[in-house]
């Protein structure tokens, strides 16, 4: 038995260990530095196996702060109670091997298994190896949540660490070897491919798993090829059969195509036919045909003067176009030389315009200064009779002061009028503004009173549509009716309204309340019985409880913490203050802080007060009627829902009556300004009169001034009129001279102008003579060119006719029979031969992509057959043996169990997979293992007998399981216990840790 210790090393396996004590202090590993969980191992002299762990050391791991473990070379049982730090070994083992966190189900930082309060903590183990042991450490940073590896006391990283336990085979994350306690109620969630991926890492072949990892990529590449080679196979014979479909109209298309092509020789070559026919009439055939050659030699020899002659007519025509563009050159100087002339002259006749312009306007001048001069004496004539004719108006003074001392007098008046119309104006903006605030009060006090009503109306519909009855008919009740008490309660503080919530039921908060029993059976005979509406009513009692005293004085209860009785927290209309007190006693109800309810055993002992509110509870306090004793019972107070809102009735009221009275000011204010603005118009209409009277009398008493001012005016306007003279003839013979100076300038411009235009005419007249010879040029230089063509088409059609017939007898029978056969030829598109063309290129390209597919398909089946072969024939003989194990171990449990291997379709090697079927009672079938068909002890023994069934064909190093007897029956896990410690305990057996919380059964072998 190999035992954990403080800080020493156990010199060998058979090491003896005590057992933990069961007391408190085992369950609070914090407070230990040497206390580990139980581990007995089984005694054996048999050497580890290559990989099997020697030591586990771990110093501020988890529960302990240092601690060393030595287990054996076959089973290792850790027993202890929980909190004992069982699974902190299991994860020391898997951290240590370079396990994911994440893996154990319990963090997913390195940093959260150190344990709490130390900055770093540290794991090492220790391999067996036959070369020598392997010691790999970690030390974990908490702060930066970092590993730091070592490899037998050297740095090194985790990817080498890796490496190095791969090499061994160790497969922390391998549920078949590695079954941690949280991940237990996973193993029974493997899927069949999961669990057989895992079975052949943890015990089959290295290259078992690697032939599969094959298989599965190349069926997914063979996939891949026979869909490519199907969509290309398929899109082949579409192509195919579209250009089978159309071959029989292309070779047609070509068959008449040779047809009319044979067609157009025959009707070339039978004039020739013609021809040789005539003159065989006069010669024979043979000096025909030698003088047709002699002529063919004459004309290839004739071709070549031709040729030069063509390149003299060129060069010619070069030279000719040349001259051409020179005198287009001279022409254009020529001509911009006119244009210069032109628009001399054109200037020069414009100046002479500008000089008679002058002259006209001088002219019409003259004209209009005599014709001025003619009115103002007219007007002088005028003004002196109309002055000979105006009277006297020196009387007229008195009338005009009198009038502008009425006119001072007017305008006081006005200003005073306007002074108080301003005064009025004043006074109504400030009346405005006044109504405007008041309005808006009143608007906010409403909406607060509307929030109460949305509450009442939200929760209690039957009762706010009874409030709404009653708004409309409140003529029909003789007293007062206060609508429900939710709506007249307003709350001093919002804070207090949980407090009259808590007291006063939901029932009586939406009552109604009246003072007369007859309206109150109005009300309801109305609202109950005519509208159906349910609604509670209540009658306040006829003496005023509102205003009763509390039995004890306020001052008595503040040393107690109470501030104030409930009465005191609201203010509601006397009816309803009254029918509260009477009913609730809410003025012998006091309210109490959290200072309260911290001495609430002595309020209740001395104050004797029946109901009692702390900051946050009500308490209800009675007396027994047998035994005397004080009983109380306190509840939490409910969140206030109704009451939060606070309306002022009176201040409302107040800003009513005080928007009466603005209105009432507002109106006798209007009414003023409307008899100022009366006067005023009165007044401005009498200022006009007088101010119109006053302009008369003036203008009257200015006229013979204002006239002698004018005919003073005119006189000496007209004097300066007379002397601004102008002698017109002066001007004409000026403007003349002028005139006749431009023409004799503008004759010398026009007779240059003619030279140059004569010299441009020369110009355009050669340059057409050039033209005329280059055109000459260029058709005889088209002539050779034809007859060249025609010489060159001569000696083709002569070799090309001595294979057709020659005779016309023979010309005309095939011309017959060729238009016969085109004939029959109808309905052809070119288009479908170029479309068909190009289908033949494509399909001789898919045609060699096909090929190298399939031979790539041909290639990857070869691969698979021969990787199958490998894979599928061991594998089948492995399940065989896990099987043959499995079910021997569930005959001995008297239940019934197997495994297989189970593919759908032998060629997805990527759907294979180990199906485990059960059976524990007799009466049943086999069932496969899943989450939901057994129970949690059923598949924690399935589990488990399915690890032990790989005990013995394992090739990994050691195997963990921790606490898997979770949920077996006492029966079912003796007998497991059992079956491992046999298993493990034969020979070739690799080493195996088992975790759990208690032994089990005694064992000899243990």
């Amino acid at each position: 038995m190999a035992t954990p210790s403080r800080k020493t090393s156990t010199a060998s396996p058979q090491a003896s260990k005590r057992a933990l004590p069961r007391d408190p202090s085992s369950e609070v590993p914090s407070k230990r530095k040497n206390s580990a969980p139980q581990l007995p191992l089984l005694q054996s002299s048999r050497p580890f196996v290559e990989g099997s762990i020697v030591r586990i050391t771990m110093e501020n791991f988890l529960t302990y702060d240092i601690c060393e473990v030595s287990p054996g070379p076959h089973l290792n049982m850790i027993i202890g109670a929980n909190g004992t730090g069982k699974s902190s070994i299991v994860c020391a083992i898997c951290l240590g091997l370079a396990g994911k966190p994440a893996f154990m189900g319990r963090a997913d930082k390195v940093g959260f298994f150190v344990k709490r309060g130390c900055s770093k903590g540290m794991v090492e183990i220790e391999l067996f190896r036959a070369s020598g042991n392997l010691v790999i450490t970690r030390e974990i940073d908490v702060a930066k949540n970092q590993s730091f590896w070592f490899i037998n006391k050297k740095s090194t990283t985790q990817k080498v660490v890796e490496e190095q336990v791969a090499a061994l085979n160790i497969q922390v994350g391998n549920l078949c070897q590695f079954l941690p306690q949280d991940k237990v109620g996973e193993f029974a969630k493997l899927s069949k491919i999961e669990l057989l991926e895992a079975t052949e890492k943890s015990i089959g072949p290295p290259e078992m798993h690697r032939y599969h990892c094959e298989l599965k990529n190349f069926r997914e590449k063979e996939k891949q090829l026979e869909t490519s080679c199907k969509e290309k196979t398929e899109y082949l014979q579409k192509m195919v059969q579209r250009n089978e479909r159309y071959k029989q109209d292309v070779e047609r298309f070509y068959e008449r195509k040779r047809h009319l092509d044979l067609i157009e020789m025959l009707e070339a070559k039978r004039p020739w036919v013609e021809y040789e026919n005539v003159r065989q009439e006069y010669e024979e055939v043979k000096l025909v045909r030698d003088r047709v050659k002699e002529e063919v030699r004459k004309l290839k020899e004739g071709q070549i003067p031709m040729t030069r002659r063509i390149e003299e007519m060129e060069r010619e025509r070069h030279n000719l176009e040349a001259r051409i563009k020179e005198k287009a050159t001279d022409i254009k100087e020529a001509s911009q030389k006119c244009k210069q002339k032109q628009d001399v002259i054109e200037r020069k006749d414009k100046h002479i315009e500008e000089l008679q312009q002058a002259l006209t306007v001088k002219q019409n001048e003259e004209h209009d200064r005599q014709r001025r001069i003619s009115n103002i004496r007219k007007m002088i004539e005028d003004l002196q009779n109309e002055l000979k004719t105006t009277e006297n108006c020196e009387n007229l003074q008195p009338q005009i002061d009198a009038i502008t001392n009425d006119l001072r007098r007017i305008q006081d008046e006005k200003a005073l009028c306007e002074g108080e119309i301003i005064d009025k104006r004043r006074e109504r903006e400030t009346l405005e503004k006044e109504k405007k605030s008041v309005d808006d009060h009143i608007v906010r006090f409403d909406n607060l009173m509307n929030q109460k009503e949305d509450k009442l109306r939200q929760r209690f519909r039957d009762t706010y549509d009874a409030v709404l009855w009653l708004r409309n008919n409140r003529d029909k009740f003789k007293q007062r009716v206060c609508e429900p008490i939710m709506l007249t309660i307003n709350m001093k503080d919002n804070k207090n309204a949980k407090y009259i919530e808590n007291h006063i039921p939901s029932n009586d908060l939406r009552a109604f309340v009246f003072e007369s029993q007859e309206d109150m059976e109005v009300f309801l005979k109305e609202v109950r019985d005519n509208k159906k509406l349910r609604v509670n009513a209540v009658i306040a009692p006829k003496s005023s409880y509102a205003d009763r005293a509390p039995s004890r004085s306020l001052n008595e209860l503040k040393q107690y913490g109470f501030f104030s009785y409930l009465r005191e927290l609201f203010d509601a209309p006397d009816p309803v203050m009254s029918y509260l007190c009477c009913q609730y006693h809410i003025h012998e109800v006091p309210v109490g802080t959290e200072r309260t309810r911290e001495r609430i055993e002595r309020v209740i002992q001395e104050t004797r007060l029946k109901q009692i509110y702390t900051a946050e509870e009500k308490y209800v306090v009675k007396t027994s009627f047998y035994s005397n004793k004080v009983i109380s019972s306190n509840t939490s107070l409910k969140v206030a829902q109704f009451l939060t809102v606070t309306v002022d009735l009176e201040q409302r009221r107040h800003l009513e009556e005080q928007l009466k009275e603005i209105n009432r000011k507002l109106q006798a204010v209007e009414s003023g300004l409307i008899a100022l603005r009366e006067t005023s118009k009165h007044l401005e209409h009498k200022d006009n009169e007088l101010r119109q009277k006053k302009k008369e009398l003036l203008e009257r008493k200015t006229k013979k001034r204002q006239l002698e001012q004018k005919i003073s005016s005119k006189l000496g306007s007209l004097k300066l009129m007379e002397q601004d003279t102008c002698n017109l003839e002066e001007e004409e013979r000026k403007a003349s001279t002028k005139i006749r100076e431009i023409n004799v300038q503008k004759a010398k411009l026009v007779t240059e102008l003619t030279n140059l235009i004569k010299i441009c005419t020369s110009l355009h007249i050669q340059k057409v003579d050039l033209i005329l010879q280059n055109t000459t040029v260029i058709s005889e230089k088209n002539k050779l060119e034809s007859d060249y063509m025609a010489a060159s088409s001569q000696l083709r059609l002569t070799e090309v006719f001595q294979d057709l017939p020659n005779t016309l007898d023979e010309i005309d029978a095939l011309l017959i029979e060729e238009r016969s056969r085109a004939s029959c030829f109808t309905g052809l598109n070119p288009t479908i031969v170029q479309e068909y063309t190009k289908r033949e290129e494509e399909i001789e390209q898919l045609t060699e992509e096909l090929k190298g597919k399939k031979v790539e398909l041909d290639q990857y089946r070869e691969n698979i057959s021969q990787v199958k072969e490998r894979w599928l024939n061991p594998l089948k003989e492995l399940v065989e043996k896990i099987n043959e194990k499995f079910s021997n171990f569930f005959s001995s449990m008297q239940c019934a169990g197997e495994v297989d291997l189970h593919a759908e379709n032998e060629e997805d090697y990527d759907k294979y997979g180990i199906r485990i079927r059960v059976k524990f009672r007799s009466s049943t079938q086999l069932h496969e293992l899943t989450p939901h068909h057994q129970s949690g002890g059923e598949r924690s023994v399935s589990t488990m007998l399915y690890l032990m069934a790989l005990q013995e064909l394992n090739r990994c190093p050691f195997r963990v399981v921790d606490e898997i007897n979770q949920g077996m029956d006492p029966i079912n896990e003796r007998r497991v216990f059992e079956m491992v410690v046999n298993t493990a305990c034969k020979e070739n057996t690799s080493q195996y840790f088992f975790i759990t919380p208690k032994m089990i059964m005694k064992h000899t072998r243990l």
